[in-house]
């Protein structure tokens, strides 16, 4: 006999039973409501076609979807070693809270990694170290094409939007830019009164033309115009694809979806907000180029770049190709890796589609030697930014400036609760319910921002040192090395 059988059996044995008592039995009444109530849900489980689970287990096959719901808590407090987590393990987690809390972390007892595992990344200390740098250096930015040449923090903050962050979190993170000095990136959502905080902004064009597009998606000159003079708007950046998603556009949920960010963004409020995965504007390679151009006069010739996870490498040569006969060659190109993101994405596209970071970052800055316009234009890498060693890598691969997302949202307190599309980030960093932003104090989180940028950076310039390098412009691709698989006496 099956659980369902004598579930039914025992359920309307039960049925009658607390029917007969809430009609004759007045004291016990609520009781007997309460108890009818609870195992209507069964009654509903047993009738109801949809799921196989519950429909077998009536009642008790909640407990499969309760376990499952808390599952990443479990999986993160129980389960998870110091090294095993994804996308970001406790020991980088920690280390970058201690240092937006400025506390250096010094590890006991030796590493926890297994160095002889395959891949693992490691740098080529020298003999003879040389003296750390002690002010932090700068990129200047802007190409031939540029007037408004902009110098840049090696560190920044990478494209997050209002909609996706809270209003708490993106005021928290331009004023920590603003007190050290860095950019911040608005995301595709458009610049809002919370990135006007003081703090130096890169102004992204998103797919969707958010926050300068008319009703139907297209791109509205003049809004653009008005928000990409302001004084504190450094650069722009045309979103061509994003990290974890290329050629598939992003979400903007529903539930996040409020009245002021609907106001920003243009759109419908309450409803799922699309991004295209292509800008209406651009229909071809050539349109890629036209449009850098027109985005160049409008906001007055300040720093434009475009923004994308390669791919194809036919057509990423084709578009530095056309980039130069056409004379529109970007001022910076920001690569985004495949492992890179921080909302959400579908699966197999976080898993399978795109170039990852390490061989993007070194095939484009090849590529744009082989071209001869390496020195035109400045590489911007944002793939899983987050420590010094993480710069110093990208550097010796070919960056010219790191961005970070997640690093910077772990100083503001997340905690990798993975609801970051559900509107219930615990830590208010990720939601747009008030109740849970106020957990996230701008005053506070302001300084840890700066924090963690300025002990990133300074850990980075300690690697550099170890390394024996005195400039930034002396980092090449032979300082990392990769092990390998060692048999002994081999």
């Amino acid at each position: 006999m099956t659980y369902r059988t004598i579930f039914i059996i025992l359920a309307s044995i039960l049925t009658v039973l607390l029917t007969t008592v809430i009609i004759y039995s007045p004291d016990q009444r609520v009781l007997a409501i309460g108890l009818l109530l609870f195992l209507c849900v069964g009654w509903y489980d047993v009738v109801q076609p949809y799921d196989n689970i519950l429909r077998d287990y009536p009642i008790v096959g909640h407990m499969r979807y309760i376990l499952r719901g808390i599952a990443p808590e479990l999986q993160q407090y129980f389960i998870e070693t110091n090294t095993s987590g994804e996308p970001f393990n406790k020991n980088t987690i920690q280390l970058i809270k201690s240092r937006g809390e400025n506390k250096e972390i010094y590890h006991p007892f030796g590493t926890e990694q297994n160095f002889y595992k395959e891949g693992l990344a490691w740098v080529s200390h020298s003999l003879f170290p040389a003296k750390k740098l002690e002010v932090f250096p700068r990129e200047d930015i802007g190409g031939p094409n540029c007037k408004q040449i902009y110098s840049a923090s090696i560190l920044n903050i990478s494209a997050m939007s209002f909609g996706s962050l809270s209003e708490n979190a993106i005021i928290a993170l331009n004023e920590g830019a603003e007190h050290g000095n860095f950019y911040h990136n608005t995301g595709e959502g458009g610049l809002t009164p919370y990135h006007e905080k003081g703090g130096d902004i890169v102004l992204q064009i998103g797919t969707g033309n958010f926050g300068f597009r008319h009703e139907n998606g297209r791109f509205h000159d003049d809004l653009f115009r008005e928000k990409s003079n302001r004084s504190k708007v450094k650069m722009i950046e045309i979103k061509i694809s994003q990290g974890a998603k290329p050629g598939h556009g992003g979400v903007l949920p529903a539930v996040k979806n409020t009245e002021e960010i609907a106001k920003i963004r243009v759109v419908e409020p309450g409803v799922d907000v699309l991004s295209p995965p292509v800008n209406p504007e651009i229909t071809s390679l050539e349109g890629i180029g036209d449009f850098v151009v027109r985005v160049r006069k409008l906001s007055n010739y300040k720093p434009v770049g475009i923004k994308l996870c390669i791919g194809s490498i036919q057509e990423t040569e084709e578009l530095i190709d056309m980039f130069v006969s056409q004379n529109s060659l970007p001022d910076f190109i920001t690569i985004d890796a495949s492992e890179g993101g921080t909302g959400a994405a579908p699966i197999e596209y976080s898993n399978h589609v795109g170039m990852r970071g390490d061989d993007a970052l070194r095939y484009m800055d090849s590529l744009l030697k082989e071209k001869g316009v390496r020195e035109q234009t400045k590489l911007i890498y944002g793939g899983k930014v987050c420590t010094g060693f993480t710069m110093f890598k990208a550097f010796c691969y070919g960056a010219d400036v790191c961005n970070s997302a997640r690093g910077f949202m772990f100083s503001l307190g997340c905690i990798q609760a993975l609801r970051c599309h559900t509107d219930s980030c615990p830590t208010g960093v990720a939601t747009q319910n008030k109740k849970l932003q106020e957990g996230l104090v701008p005053k506070v989180k302001r300084v840890r921002v700066y924090r963690y940028h300025k002990n990133t950076i300074h850990s980075f310039l300690e690697i550099m040192a170890t390394a024996g390098i005195r400039s930034k412009k002396d980092l090449h691709p032979g300082l990392v090395n990769q092990t390998k698989p060692t048999v002994f006496g081999i």
